[in-house]
């Protein structure tokens, strides 16, 4: 049986498949469409299998909302020309449309939710098939409370869902606090969220700088008082570079080498540990303002979230938090 021109469509448009595709399959099975379907769906795998070794790094990132329900998933493909196109978008569009109205719990839930007459999970082979790059669900975060908000950036690449404590809190409120999300990228809601060993980690951090600042200033003065210049003896590469410019003598540069052993050792041995202790839990503090939800400031106003969502309702509160980002944050 010759296959026609609407048979071959009428397979593209069930399948979404190329014209060759639907075609070769339509040949392959006497023009029976159903078995000529499978085909199609054994190429995805075939096609998924093959590129499974491919790097997925572009996409898109959507969020939305249900009642008390807030989800945020990304599908990822190797080429931002794919996902730009209708049919990739779409498929991103029902998968969260799909985990709203499960309220899927985690990726899991999600992958194995029905879409169609296919899980969700093989409806992305399907669509790698169609598309011959590789693809498959980047993230997926979802949370409850008793008002949820999304976000979705113009670019289709990063978006935010937050929750917050009262279900009457203002719509306009709760979007600047989502918008806030996607452009600092907290690490917690408040800092009693923030890990114990992320505390630990840059108060560390804090510390060593501190005493490397400290150690340097009380160099950098014994160099003066010895009528050095800091600048040019800041590291053996510019020593180097300055005795061959002339700005420097090998004699000077053996001194600035002497003293920078000498003050360093004696400054790091008698370093103020109260006062390094003080300049760290201040440096703490900053990564708290800079980092935690709560203590940020908002937007370009010196007016941090808290004191912003107060105002509106002094009980008014962030809960959580979801982020997808496919661009690399700085």
């Amino acid at each position: 049986m010759a296959v026609t021109i609407a048979d071959i469509n009428k397979l593209r448009k069930m399948t979404g498949a190329g014209i060759m595709d639907c075609k070769k399959a339509l040949v392959e099975t006497n023009n029976d469409i159903d078995a000529a379907i499978e085909i199609i769906r054994k190429k995805g795998l075939a096609i998924a299998a093959k590129r499974e070794d491919r790097d997925a790094s572009e996409g898109r990132a959507i969020a939305g909302t249900c009642g008390t329900f807030a989800a945020v998933v990304s599908l990822k493909c190797e080429t931002d020309f794919v996902a730009a196109t209708d049919g990739f978008k779409g498929l991103t569009n029902q998968i969260l449309e799909a985990a709203l109205a499960a309220k899927a719990k985690n990726i899991d839930e999600l992958k194995a939710l029905p879409l169609g007459d296919r899980t969700v999970a093989e409806r992305i082979v399907e669509e790698t098939g169609k598309t011959g790059e590789k693809m498959e669900i980047g993230a997926y975060e979802a949370i409850e409370a008793a008002k949820v908000v999304a976000y979705n950036h113009f670019n289709g690449k990063l978006a935010t869902i937050v929750g917050f404590n009262k279900a009457d809190a203002s719509d306009e409120a709760c979007r600047e606090i989502a918008m806030q999300v996607a452009s600092m990228n907290p690490v917690a809601v408040t800092v009693d969220e923030v890990p114990e060993s992320v505390k630990q980690q840059e108060l560390n951090a804090a510390i060593d700088k501190t005493k490397l600042e400290l150690v340097k200033k009380a160099v950098d003065n014994a160099l003066t008082k010895a009528g050095l210049n800091p600048n040019l003896v800041d590291s053996e590469d510019h020593i180097a570079s300055n005795i061959n410019k002339g700005w420097l003598t090998e004699e000077e540069a053996a001194k600035a080498r002497e003293i920078k052993e000498k003050t360093a050792a004696e400054k790091a041995a008698n370093l103020p540990e109260p006062m390094i202790q003080n300049i760290a839990k201040g440096r703490l503090n900053k990564f708290f303002k800079d980092n935690v939800l709560m203590e940020q400031e908002l937007g370009d106003t010196k007016e941090t979230v808290s004191a912003y969502l107060h105002k509106i309702d002094k009980e008014l509160t962030a809960t959580a938090f979801k982020r997808i980002n496919l661009n690399a944050d700085n």
